[in-house]
């Protein structure tokens, strides 16, 4: 039974699943301009996501699709160069500084072998399970899931 106490509050949470390259960039474009118009913003690092929070692995991902062998990304690099598009690490240093949340699934670390020394833990604001991630949804106004 839902508690009395839940109120949604002004806040985006968001589940980032997928390690693709354009998921990244989804999951920060919506967390910055959350934030932006004065929101809080979440996001919780699971599975294939919490790939890209291991040291070095923010660019790693493939593109969801048309990747072709990873032209597709160079070209869609190229695209958002010319059309001044910050980069993903520009991207994640914004979401920081405007007071973004960002949380490591402890389970995925667990089943993927992955340490707290494997992160870059000064992104990382907790180590948590999915309880801790239902907590932040439940007072969410919008809850995505990439």
């Amino acid at each position: 039974m839902a508690d009395k106490d839940t109120k949604v509050a002004d806040k985006t949470t968001i589940i980032l699943h997928g390690g693709d390259y354009d998921k990244v960039y989804s999951a920060l474009i919506i967390g910055n301009g959350s934030l932006g118009m004065g929101m809080d913003a979440v996001i919780f690092f699971t599975f294939w996501g919490l790939q890209r929070l291991v040291k070095g692995g923010l660019e790693k991902g493939a593109l969801s699709k048309m990747n072709m062998l990873g032209l597709g990304k160079t070209m869609i690099k190229y695209k958002m160069k010319k059309q001044n598009v910050a980069k993903l690490e520009r991207m994640m240093r914004d979401f920081k500084e405007l007071g973004g949340k960002i949380l490591a699934c402890e389970m995925t670390m667990s089943i993927m072998g992955i340490t707290k020394k494997d992160l870059r833990q000064e992104l990382i604001d907790g180590y948590v399970g999915v309880g801790a991630y239902v907590q932040e949804a439940r007072k969410s106004s919008i809850n995505l899931f990439i």
